[in-house]
């Protein structure tokens, strides 16, 4: 209702791309057979050490950089203290405090406005194992192999104010991350998982109302439909005069439905205290300098140059530059063919079509950016038609032969020659009197039909734009 406001903070997960775990020097592959990645510190076993992995501290902080957050110098690790049957230490090791990252903003398009959301703080910790219970409810197995896998916790301010501004900030987020290249963000291998805090407040009032925490949510779309439905749910409740209860809750899918999983727990709850087997970290300007210069250029910053050094249309740009893959290919092909407009056209059309329906993309399709230069410019030359060209890039991209193979083998060069295709057309001239005599009197359809004619007799290959030339010519 229109009384009401929504106020949203979101907790991402992010598994970090690394290839040992964060404490330990197991390796974080995925999909392998249960508990076969695991050791004495990552099971916890009595006596043993962690020992922090480099490469996730720079990747926390590279992330940190991304999000327009201050890096704290001083950094350390706590206890998060809750029992688990995936936990098998009985505490989590995270931060509280000192997080590596903090105070930082995202900047997103929604609505057609710029909102600006706060970033709260980015933190290291580890990630627990995975429960797989059983079809009949009687029992549940768990994975250790996940244990101890480097995650960054990125928690966002209660800026977002709606269901679908909390998906358009993810989907804005999943792409800064993988631009960064810090993680894969595959949400169906659990490497980008979100909670949300969701709570409903007089519009006017500065108070936060009562929260609920909702999890399980598998996909931006089930993000959004999550938190609509949950935002219904407590509008109601407070028409009806009853107050909301702090809870978690899961989305369950087949139901469509939020649904009540236990109490919601507060930090004081968990029982932080320092971590006393890993010294704090200080992470000094070097650190952040050196890792600085692995920032790339992010998304907002590259579609911005793209209108402005290549001419591109907004929203040519926005396509171009959502994934850092795609933008690079376009780049690629513009320095071997200087036209980025049609360049443009080529990779948002023909080339994101056939991977879409191959469920490929730009790190693992067969066409090269110079693959797709060679062609475009045989079609600049006249060498081929714009039909033939779509013809010869399909086949380019289902075998990965470059395009001059292609024309060789399948014969599709385009007839450019004018004596040739003069000959042709008077033949077409001499053969269709009928519509010869309906074009000279003036009845334009005709000449379509003769330029089809000349097509047809050189089964596609003529050059359209010289038949239709040379025809108007000769029926002066």
């Amino acid at each position: 209702m229109d009384k009401y406001e929504v106020v949203i903070g979101l907790e991402v997960h992010l598994e970090l791309r690394t290839e040992t775990k964060i404490f330990c020097p197991c390796p974080t592959t995925f999909g392998d057979e249960p508990n076969t990645h695991v050791c004495p510190v990552c099971l916890g076993l009595p006596g043993v050490l962690p020992v922090l992995n480099k490469r996730a501290l720079e990747f926390a902080v590279l992330t940190g950089l991304a999000l327009n957050c201050d890096i704290n110098s001083h950094s350390k690790f706590d206890r998060k203290n809750y029992f688990y049957p995936d936990l098998p230490k009985a505490y989590q090791i995270s931060q509280y405090d000192f997080p590596v990252a903090k105070q930082g903003h995202l900047s997103m398009q929604t609505n057609g406005e710029t909102r600006v959301i706060g970033i709260n703080r980015v933190h290291l910790e580890e990630d627990a194992g995975k429960l797989i219970h059983s079809e009949d409810g009687l029992y549940s197995l768990v994975d250790y192999n996940r244990t101890g896998v480097p995650l960054v916790e990125i928690v966002s301010e209660p800026d977002i104010r709606s269901a679908e501004e909390a998906r358009v900030f993810l989907e804005a987020l999943k792409r800064i991350l993988l631009y960064t290249r810090v993680s894969d963000c595959k949400m169906e291998e659990g490497s980008l998982r979100c909670d949300a805090n969701i709570s409903i407040r007089l519009k006017g009032e500065t108070e936060l109302g009562t929260k609920t925490e909702l999890k399980n949510m598998n996909s931006f779309k089930a993000v959004q439909k999550g938190l609509e439905f949950e935002v219904e749910r407590q509008i109601e409740r407070l028409e009806r005069g009853e107050r909301i209860i702090q809870e978690t809750l899961r989305w369950d899918e087949g139901s469509a439905e939020t649904i009540s999983m236990r109490s919601k727990e507060e930090a004081h709850d968990y029982r932080y205290f320092p971590e006393p087997d890993l010294v704090p970290m200080e992470i000094g300007t070097q650190i952040v300098e050196e890792v600085k210069k692995r920032l790339p250029e992010l998304p907002q910053e590259k579609k911005e140059r793209f209108v402005i050094q290549y001419g591109l249309p907004e929203y040519d740009a926005e396509v171009l530059t959502s994934t850092r893959e795609m933008a690079d290919f376009f780049e690629d092909c513009v320095k071997g063919f200087p036209e980025p407009k049609i360049v443009s056209n080529w990779v948002m059309g023909e080339m994101s079509r056939h991977m879409n329906a191959a469920g490929l993309d730009f790190c693992n399709n067969k066409v090269l950016p110079e693959h797709l230069v060679e062609m475009l410019e045989m079609l600049q030359q006249g060498r081929i038609s714009g039909k033939m060209a779509k013809d010869i890039f399909a086949e380019m991209f289902s075998s990965g032969k470059k395009a001059e193979q292609v024309v060789a083998e399948k014969g599709l060069e385009q007839i450019s020659d004018q004596g040739v295709l003069e000959g042709i057309v008077e033949e077409v001239i001499k053969n269709n009197p009928g519509p010869v005599a309906d074009y000279r009197a003036k009845k334009k359809k005709a000449l379509g039909y003769l330029v089809g004619q000349a097509m047809k007799a050189t089964r596609g290959s003529a050059n359209p734009q010289m038949v239709n030339a040379i025809l108007r010519d000769k029926l002066k």
